[in-house]
């Protein structure tokens, strides 16, 4: 951007709390549907015959949909220019996508056999992560868009607060449908549970009001006003779509990179939490045989029951992440942002860890307690900090290229978890969350040697 046009930028005002709300609103409902994902996704496999070695193969398609998708959405959104909006069309499209799967996926053993029934919800568990990728990457653009550099936290930590109350919502509809409304929690071998399907049912109703919301009530600049507080970034024609995504990520801010290398430590361990807790707990606290294959009998009932409390293990987390979330801006103005980004990160780790010396279910909420802070920060700091460094007019596609140091740590962990459960830990899937949390201690070092500062140029 050239020093004249950096003259002409006008101050962003200040938005309202209830305006930060609104633009932030749909992302609750997106978490919903990854919460019900995130703890029922490997149970309703296994379920259809996948073994535990397979499970972090399958969750392979995540992380893969994502690193294509975000990319190109932050591409397009920046230069989509509607009489809806600028990111709201994307909201949009993927929730309906997102629903269609949502609605699907648990019912691929009733209405497919055997293998057919695997390959099934192996591809509508792609095409939820495709739709929720496309729904969520324009949300943090969003935020970037339309708030100073001093409302970045605030606005961020109002997001992840919306997150963390859509995540609990998710996680845990199966227990409260079964043992609040009675709604049976077990089913045939082949086939999920009426509480999980009813779950999801409820899942995709709630998002798609939730986006609705955000569509109508938040607002999005114009163009001519989007240049008043932007600048006019000149447009680079000399590449497009793909190629310019490429010649982007090789110009990313240093900020930007130094930042990658957390994310891969976190996204690595989270992954290895998302897809191996049910096992581990279903082992290591409800006294499952060592196993790498599903459950039968009264040993499938337990294994149920131990799903079960996993997803309120998981609603936990995501309701202290909630509470963490508003937490952050007091944190962040005593210690800077960096340092509450490591502190929470160690908070996380911890949790993991303990999961290891623990044998009463309940005292798991006190793990998960931890995890939920490096979550609500995991969900906000990264993205403060790097707001900061993106030039103007690339804020979509940055976001987007960002979401590489996302996918990239999990489809490693999907790659290699599987075969370390299976041959290194001997099936104990404990092991796994071990390997998470030292993966979040790793990540809150690297936290420490991040340069947080204001915006930096990208080169040519």
């Amino acid at each position: 951007m050239h020093a004249d046009q950096v003259q002409r930028m006008e101050k962003k005002p200040r938005l309202s709390v209830a305006q930060i709300v609104w633009m932030s609103f749909g992302f609750m409902g997106i978490q919903c549907a990854f919460g019900l994902q995130n703890g029922n996704a490997s149970r309703i496999l296994e379920n259809y015959g996948a073994k535990v070695h397979e499970l972090s193969w399958f969750w392979l398609v995540a992380p893969l949909t994502g690193m294509l998708v975000q990319p190109l959405i932050g591409y397009f959104s920046d230069k989509t220019w509607t009489r809806l909006g600028r990111r709201k069309p994307y909201f949009l499209a993927g929730t309906l996508l997102c629903c269609l799967a949502i609605v699907i996926l648990p019912n691929s053993g009733a209405w497919f056999i055997g293998k057919s029934a695997l390959l099934m919800g192996a591809v509508f568990l792609a095409l939820m992560d495709a739709s929720i990728n496309i729904a969520m990457e324009p949300f943090r653009a969003l935020v970037a868009d339309n708030l100073a550099d001093e409302q970045r936290t605030l606005g961020f930590s109002i997001q992840t607060f919306l997150i963390g109350i859509g995540a609990v919502l998710g996680s845990w509809l199966p227990w409260t449908l079964s043992n609040v409304f009675d709604v049976a929690s077990t089913a045939p071998q082949g086939q999920v549970a009426d509480n999980v399907v009813y779950s999801f049912y409820i899942g995709a109703a709630f998002f798609l009001a939730c986006i609705l919301i955000t569509v109508i009530f938040a607002r999005e600049y114009d163009p001519k006003t989007y240049a008043r507080y932007h600048g006019d970034a000149p447009e680079d024609r000399s590449q497009k779509g793909i190629l310019q995504i490429f010649r982007d990520f090789k110009h990313m801010p240093k900020t930007m990179l130094q930042l990658g290398l957390v994310q891969f430590f976190s996204w690595f361990g989270l992954f290895c939490m998302w897809v191996y807790t049910t096992k581990a707990v279903a082992q290591h606290v409800y006294g499952l045989p060592i196993s790498g294959d599903s459950y039968e009998g009264a040993d499938k009932v337990i294994f149920d029951k131990a799903g079960d409390w996993v997803g309120i293990l998981f609603g936990v987390y995501n309701g202290v992440s909630a509470l963490y979330a508003l937490l952050l801006p007091t944190i962040v103005r005593r210690i800077g942002r960096k340092q509450t980004h490591s502190l929470s990160l160690i908070f996380g780790g911890a949790g993991l860890l303990s999961i290891f010396f623990i044998r009463d279910p309940q005292w798991l909420m006190l793990s998960m307690a931890g995890v939920g802070m490096a979550w609500a920060s995991i969900l906000a700091m990264p993205y403060a900090v790097l707001a900061g460094s993106l030039p103007p007019g690339k804020i979509g596609i940055y976001m987007g290229i960002f979401n590489f140091f996302i996918t990239i740590p999990q489809i490693v962990s999907a790659l290699l978890a599987g075969p370390m459960v299976s041959y290194l830990f001997g099936n104990e899937a404990i092991y796994a969350l071990v390997t998470a949390g030292g993966m979040m201690l790793l990540a809150a070092v690297a936290m420490l040697y991040v340069n947080d500062g204001k915006l930096i140029r990208v080169g040519r």
